[in-house]
């Protein structure tokens, strides 16, 4: 028998250091009152390249990080009806303009007078400019807030944020290639949004009539999740198509399924994502480099631009969150704070254009991740206002 090849050791290793270090340091922050997202990003910045040294972010299959962020937001949207969301709708609109309206203005601002050029001060302004659905809603399910109407209006104005920050990489991406095809954006745009609403209207409505017949004539066990996951990837697919991300399609199947859903779909989905999100969250945080800070000026463009990004959607989605109140206001506009994947994906398009320099992408990941750590204690402080309609623990919530 041959013996097993000296390198068969690194993967298990690897998601045993990845995997082993984001629960106990989530263990740790839980047990000191804190967020436990912000212990499994941590993590990441612990063993990353540029701290510990222990696993770089490629040392990790990326696949892994994908699955955890789908299958996250195919759990939320499991708890969520599609009429709780579809009644914020126009709220949700507005709270999701005004958010990457004023980030895209802000930002840009301080970027061309901090003296980048136009480009580059652009993709910096796009990366500021759309909320992470992922990390937005891991925090409100950590906390029972999905059934609340501030955290329906938040989860409903991410998805439409998602959208919105599309056409603005679009637009940024057209423009430093030197002019934008009006025509291709519109379609594009159209498409995604599209989707997304005839998923959100009727996709509950076709899956709640055939799900429940197909279970019953399959002779396999666990048919019920073998069918969502199909769906899950199905719409995943379909969601990349139409020019938005992959885990929207994910958080709308699970949306689709939110009505017809068993409690043992519930327990084996909260199973998977309890596996796979780790590798996200810690991803993120291995991604940060540190000696951004080591370059005064640097350093200093990089907490400039985090207190603009973090008021810019603070301020521009409590704005229009108005209407429903300055407690929900205030809950929805820190709900909104999150950068998470999206700024570093902007990031890394723009440094393959060549239009982004290192320090700047350091600084545009500095913002994902260091916004991603300060959004649990904000939600947490502005859930705890005076007014807070109280959380309902929902169906295959752990």
């Amino acid at each position: 028998m041959m013996g097993a090849p000296p390198n068969s050791a690194q993967i298990p290793l690897a998601l045993l250091t990845v995997f082993g270090a984001a629960r106990l340091m989530r263990e740790v922050l839980e047990r000191m009152g804190q967020p436990g997202i912000a212990g499994e990003i941590l993590a990441g910045v612990l063993i990353g390249p540029r701290a510990l040294g222990w696993i770089a972010p490629e040392g990790v299959p990326p696949v892994l990080a994908e699955l955890g962020v789908m299958f996250l937001l195919f759990r939320i949207g499991l708890e969520v009806k599609p009429a709780a969301i579809l009644s914020l709708g126009r709220t949700a609109c507005s709270v999701a303009v005004s958010g990457v309206a004023l980030s895209l203005v802000l930002v840009f601002a301080i970027a061309r007078a901090r003296g980048n050029q136009v480009p580059e001060a652009l993709f910096i302004a796009a990366a500021g400019a759309s909320t992470s659905v992922a990390v937005t809603a891991e925090v409100l399910a950590s906390k029972r807030l999905l059934s609340t109407r501030a955290g329906r209006t938040i989860l409903a104005a991410a998805v439409i944020d998602d959208i919105l920050g599309l056409i603005v990489l679009s637009l940024v991406s057209s423009y430093a290639r030197g002019g934008v095809n009006w025509l291709d954006l519109a379609g594009t745009a159209a498409l995604a949004a599209g989707f997304t609403v005839f998923a959100a209207l009727w996709g509950h409505r076709a899956v709640g009539h055939a799900v429940p017949r197909l279970v019953e004539r399959m002779k396999s066990a666990e048919s019920q999740f073998s069918l969502a996951v199909a769906l899950l990837f199905g719409l995943a697919v379909v969601a990349v198509w139409a020019g938005v991300a992959a885990m929207i399609g994910a958080f709308l199947a699970g949306m689709a399924l939110s009505e017809s859903a068993g409690e043992r779909l519930h327990t084996m989905t909260a199973g998977v994502s309890e596996l796979l999100v780790p590798f996200f969250l810690a991803g993120i945080g291995m991604s940060l480099d540190p000696r951004v800070f080591t370059d005064p000026p640097t350093a200093l463009l990089a907490l400039v631009l985090l207190g603009a990004a973090i008021f810019a959607k603070v301020a521009g989605c409590g704005l229009g969150a108005a209407g429903l109140g300055r407690a929900d206001a205030v809950r929805v506009g820190a709900g909104m704070v999150p950068r998470g994947e999206v700024g570093m994906v902007v990031a890394g398009i723009g440094r393959g254009m060549g239009l982004v320099s290192p320090a700047v992408f350091g600084i545009i990941v500095f913002l994902s991740v260091a916004t991603a750590l300060l959004a649990p204690p904000m939600i947490r402080m502005a859930f705890r206002q005076p007014g807070e309609q109280p959380a309902v623990t929902t169906q295959g919530e752990s």
